[in-house]
């Protein structure tokens, strides 16, 4: 049982920092992401397939940071705009945390 315990709690101290990745952004927040790539012509990167939050990009990947016009809680981040979507990633795992389609 205490083995069962210990276990338990590893997997959920383990698991925090996985699931802390979460990033909320407000209807009008993704409407300004999303008219910045446009307005600014971002070059387009095509990807292989379809991204997903919690997928891990590739390092040929280039990660472009993100503007201060997008707001300070997202400048820990990076993206890539794939032509459709905007992909919100962590830059130290390569992990992506949101996909603003």
């Amino acid at each position: 049982m205490k083995r069962l315990l210990l276990a338990t709690t590893a997997v959920v101290l383990l698991a925090g920092p996985l699931m802390a990745q979460t990033v909320v952004i407000a209807p009008e927040q993704r409407k300004v992401i999303k008219d910045y790539v446009v307005k600014e012509h971002v070059r387009p990167h095509k990807l292989q397939s379809r991204v997903t939050v919690g997928a891990t990009l590739p390092a040929d990947v280039e990660l472009a940071p993100v503007p201060s016009t997008w707001g300070p809680s997202f400048s820990s981040y990076r993206y890539v705009y794939t032509g459709d979507d905007v992909v919100l990633v962590d830059p130290t795992s390569r992990r992506v945390v949101e996909v603003i389609d």
